[in-house]
């Protein structure tokens, strides 16, 4: 084991935005990772970077870490589209809601939709990549610029200026621990006190025929990203919503999908909190998502090709990033929006964790 200035805890993409920036910033860097590869959230989304619909610091947070995915996309090699989001408005009162959006974020109001609707904006900031292979990339990246990864090895203790692990101890200077909602195995009383639960989705990847570009978001969506809320007449498509499709709100669904280069759909995704993820699988919650996403592509059926619980953490604040010792940083994107933002998150972490080196 090696003597580091900055040691990470997790190669999720919240951990690896650390051990970038740290990167260049001149630091010399650990990450250690109990898996063999990443193999949490981070590979388990939409591959969406949903930029536009962030709100406060979500969205400053967004806004630069989109130009770190252009740069890394371009220095990794990974795949990347900058097709930006297409939300469908199925209904007026959705319609609405996006006039009204229009004056709150640059968004181009459109009737070119990939799917029948009344109408759409086009949110063309948004990026997609495939998160099957984009932290891995990166990862790999990282590796060639001198970071030492430490695949495989479970994290015992972090203490200042020092990280036991299964393979032995790591001095550093600083940590940043960013597992995810794991970090109640790590710091309980900190979960406990910001709350932290685990958010369980439920997706899936199904054949598509088609070449659909953007991202594809509806009104679901509009009850779950943040700048929406600043549209009065979001509301109106809440209690519409939760009037006619009661098991659809109650099930959190937030109705959309992207697709992957190889044409299949990843499609989603429902939503259940609790501290602790119950193992079994009700498929009565796979049956919304493939019903209500056939609908909204004019299908009579969808061929599911293959099925995956996500969990992230999530908590009343958007974002975790406390200091549960000296040196050491717990950090964890607590609102399902870590690819979206964690690579603008992890500077203003790293700015504030040097002031104390």
């Amino acid at each position: 084991m090696t003597s580091v200035d900055l040691v990470v805890v997790g190669a999720g993409i919240v951990g690896l935005a650390h051990a970038w920036h740290a990167v260049r910033r001149g630091l010399s860097v650990a990450v250690v990772e109990r898996d063999e590869h990443a193999a949490g959230a981070s590979v388990r989304n939409f591959g969406h970077g949903c930029f536009t619909a962030q709100d406060g610091v979500a969205f400053s947070y967004a806004m630069a870490a989109r130009e770190e995915w252009l740069k890394l996309a371009g220095e990794a090699g990974f795949w990347l589209r900058e097709s930006g989001s297409v939300v469908v408005a199925r209904h007026e009162d959705e319609l609405e809601v996006l006039r009204e959006f229009a004056g709150v974020r640059e968004i181009e109001l459109t009737d070119d939709l990939p799917v029948a609707g009344l109408g759409g904006a086009l949110l063309p900031l948004d990026i997609r990549v495939n998160p099957r292979e984009a932290v891995h990339a990166i990862a790999a990246l990282l590796a060639e610029r001198g970071v030492v990864f430490h695949w495989s090895t479970n994290v015992l203790t972090v203490e200042p200026g020092l990280v036991r692990t299964s393979r032995g101890e790591l001095r550093c200077r600083a940590a940043v621990v960013a597992v995810g909602h794991d970090v109640d195995r790590f710091f309980p009383d900190l979960a406990e006190e910001r709350e932290i639960r685990r958010c369980q989705l439920r997706m899936l990847r199904v054949a598509h025929g088609g070449v659909i570009d953007p991202a594809v978001l509806t009104g679901f969506s509009m009850l779950r990203y943040e700048a929406f809320a600043r549209c009065p007449t979001t509301e109106k498509v809440r209690e519409r919503l939760t009037n006619d499709h009661p098991e659809l709100v109650e099930a959190g669904l937030n109705l959309m999908f992207t697709q992957l280069p190889d044409g299949s759909l990843t499609i989603g995704d429902t939503h259940h909190y609790s501290r602790t993820v119950d193992p079994y699988r009700p498929e009565d919650l796979d049956d919304l998502v493939l019903t209500e996403t056939a609908r909204l592509l004019g299908v009579p059926s969808l061929r599911v090709l293959e099925r995956w619980r996500g969990v992230y953490a999530s908590a009343p604040d958007p974002f975790l990033t406390a200091t549960p010792a000296p040196l050491t940083r717990a950090v964890s994107v607590t609102s399902g929006i870590g690819m979206t933002t964690a690579l603008g998150l992890a500077p203003a972490v790293l700015d504030d964790l040097l002031q104390e080196m």
